[in-house]
């Protein structure tokens, strides 16, 4: 936890929002030597691939499998390539 005056705040508000979002830290803000607030971290965000990146230690193995066999089914592909056409074909 790092604490900074108002007045610093004030003429670092860049900086210090740079460093909360790199740095996720709580910040408590200070007058008079009082503190009047604090700025926390946002919540952390994250792609769909460091989402996805873990999911296969919490799934059975099974789910893979399953998952592999599902994709595969006819019906569906046979679905897709009729609806589907080339859009390049004229």
């Amino acid at each position: 936890m790092r604490t900074i005056t108002a007045t610093e705040l004030a003429r670092n508000l860049r900086q210090v929002l740079d460093r909360l979002a790199t740095e996720p830290e709580e910040i408590i803000i200070e007058r008079n030597n009082r503190q009047i607030g604090r700025l926390l971290p946002g919540p952390g965000s994250m792609t769909a691939l460091e989402a996805m990146a873990d999911l296969y230690r919490t799934l059975p193995e099974a789910a893979g499998h399953d998952w592999l066999q599902d994709s595969r089914k006819t019906d569906l592909g046979e679905t897709l390539a009729a609806e589907s056409r080339d859009p390049w074909d004229s």
